[in-house]
């Protein structure tokens, strides 16, 4: 089981380099991961959009092309439309965000003839690796779902679970949080967060054991959950934290980084292949980690 992004680089090491098509490359931040990537021998990139300013922009971060493909196309959302459609035909395994506003590139993803639609809730999974943790914590979805419904829940417990899968994680422990361990008619997020459990319990999520409500603590300290008396297979145990809403899953991602001390890397999952969208804030070493972990999840599962 990958416990540690060290860990997650050298198993991706053991295989082939994925392909990578990079939307609207022209971003110095992103073309300096991808060379990165490239020198570590985790990933060979195809970059689409206007070569000049790619070129331009490669000059300016001292980034070395050399090995990259770039594939003319001036316009940006055709430049994702083609990326898109480069990893749909098999000649790439995974879409990078360049330049290009997310709600772009996912319309090109979510293309109905060129897309990677699944039928599932496109979703936003961070991944961080944390002192005094012996595994590695997911939250989702901090970046794309506003305020999910119980149906898109249970789409993005899927779609995450199916992420630390490829990490090894067999049994997939979810823990749906809330302010409190009980369900409260005023509060809809522990409603939901019964429903999930339940669901988990009759087999309709499948490859996770999905517990709440539970609070933070409870869900990462099993001895919080012991002081509280919660007996749970996910209580202090948890890999996955599910947040009602994004504004949750943003300030508990954020404080994790900042106050923490936390690596994170991130990517979009729910597609048929993974999308890699970084923040122009992530760190170099985060956007290649992050580019490791869609490598990984670009491979059939075991």
């Amino acid at each position: 089981m990958i416990t540690r992004f060290s860990e997650l680089i050298d198993e991706v090491l053991q295989s082939e380099p994925a392909k990578v098509a990079v939307a609207a490359a022209q971003d110095d931040a992103v073309l300096m991961a991808c060379q990165m990537a490239s020198e570590q021998g985790l990933a060979s990139f195809t970059l689409f959009g206007d070569q000049a300013k790619i070129e331009s922009a490669a000059a300016k971060a001292g980034v070395k092309l050399d090995g990259m493909k770039i594939i003319h196309e001036a316009d940006d959302f055709r430049s994702a439309m083609r990326a898109v459609e480069y990893v749909s035909t098999g000649s790439a395994s995974i879409v990078m965000k360049g330049m290009i506003n997310t709600g772009d590139l996912l319309r090109a993803v979510l293309d109905k003839s060129v897309g990677l639609r699944t039928g599932r809730v496109l979703s936003h999974l961070a991944v961080f690796e944390l002192a005094g943790f012996d595994r590695l914590i997911g939250v989702t979805d901090g970046g794309m779902n506003i305020a999910p419904t119980l149906a898109q829940k249970a789409d993005i417990i899927q779609n995450a679970a199916a992420v630390f899968r490829h990490f090894g994680v067999d049994s997939v422990k979810v823990a749906v949080l809330a302010a409190v361990e009980t369900v409260n008619a005023d509060m809809p997020g522990t409603i939901d967060a019964s429903a999930l459990a339940k669901m988990a319990d009759r087999g309709q999520l499948k490859g996770a054991i999905v517990d709440g409500p539970l609070a933070l603590d409870n869900a990462v300290s099993e001895e919080a959950a012991r002081h509280k008396g919660i007996i749970s297979p996910v209580a202090g145990k948890a890999d996955i934290l599910l947040v009602p809403n994004i504004e949750v899953g943003n300030v508990l991602g954020k404080s994790l980084v900042y106050m923490a001390g936390g690596k994170i890397a991130g990517l979009i999952a729910g597609a048929s292949k993974p999308v890699v969208v970084t923040s122009r804030a992530d760190t170099p070493e985060s956007k290649v980690i992050s580019i490791a972990m869609a490598s990984l999840c670009s491979r059939d599962k075991k």
